[in-house]
């Protein structure tokens, strides 16, 4: 993986968190960040160039009036002012190179002095076993903070840890060595046709991004939200706003659009297409 600096731009030793999305069901991960950098204001300030993620390009997904930047398939942007660096990843990643893509990540965020990652992601709403609605969309996390996965910050703000995380478990178990290098792609591993129930969960992207974050000694906490395919806006409002409270910002300091705290990014305007011909009912 390779960053390119943009002209007369530079990664900020100040900037110590870094927040990226898990692709997963909803893209709940993406929209979250993308609502982080516009709200912000943070600044571009380059893009990372790696062989595992599909190529794509596309308009400014922030400004109503594109000056001639280029949305690319991972993206680096600075706010000084909250220490943080954002990834927004664009495209999946080649199918079958999850692993090398999480390990090429997880060596960028150490080799830049990064402190701490918050990844955020979404979960399939038909796995989860134990639903309750009452309090609304519940937040679940994984940290490496302790071995079983807790954090004593996370269960304060009132989150549930993943129960589905068991690191003795032989897939949990499996994605750790192959992120520490000590054992290469098992052919006797379940193919993704075979995956037993609980194997699902250490299957997505986001796991193997907390095990090689893991494997590099860097603190890492997962943020995650169950969803279903279609709109999940609401998902990423609330999926961005458990990241600042976990990194203790306040989006009441944001300048919002439409009256609100938050900058909404341009680009949501046409995320589920143009509205309908209301002359047709």
């Amino acid at each position: 993986m390779e960053f390119v600096v943009e002209e007369g731009k530079r990664l900020h030793e100040e900037c110590s968190t870094l927040i990226l999305p898990g692709v997963s069901i909803g893209n709940v991960g993406q929209l979250a960040v993308d609502l982080l950098v516009s709200s912000t204001g943070a600044e571009r300030i380059g893009y990372l160039d790696d062989p595992n993620v599909l190529p794509c390009v596309g308009n400014d997904a922030y400004l109503p009036s594109p000056q001639g930047d280029l949305a690319l398939p991972l993206e680096a942007y600075d706010s000084t002012s909250n220490s943080l660096t954002l990834i927004q990843q664009r495209s999946p990643v080649v199918k079958g190179m999850m692993i090398e893509f999480a390990k090429n990540v997880a060596d960028f965020a150490a080799a830049s002095g990064k402190k701490h990652i918050v990844l955020l992601s979404s979960l399939d709403f038909g796995r989860w076993q134990t639903i309750d609605m009452s309090s609304g969309l519940q937040i679940y996390y994984l940290s490496s903070a302790s071995v079983d996965g807790t954090d004593v910050d996370c269960e304060r703000l009132g989150w549930e840890r993943l129960q589905e995380y068991n690191p003795a478990q032989r897939m949990w178990k499996y994605l750790s060595t192959l992120a520490e290098g000590n054992a290469e792609l098992d052919d006797d591993m379940p193919s993704e046709d075979e995956l037993g129930e609980e194997d699902y969960y250490p299957s997505l992207p986001f796991a193997a991004m907390f095990s090689c974050f893991k494997a590099k000694g860097l603190k890492v906490t997962c943020l995650l939200c169950y969803c279903s395919e279609g709109d999940n806006i609401s998902e990423a409002f609330q999926l961005a706003d458990a990241a600042c409270r976990l990194l203790d910002i306040d989006p009441n300091n944001f300048h919002g659009n439409a009256g609100g705290k938050w900058i909404v990014p341009f680009s949501w305007q046409t995320v589920y297409g143009p509205p309908p011909d209301m002359s047709l009912f």
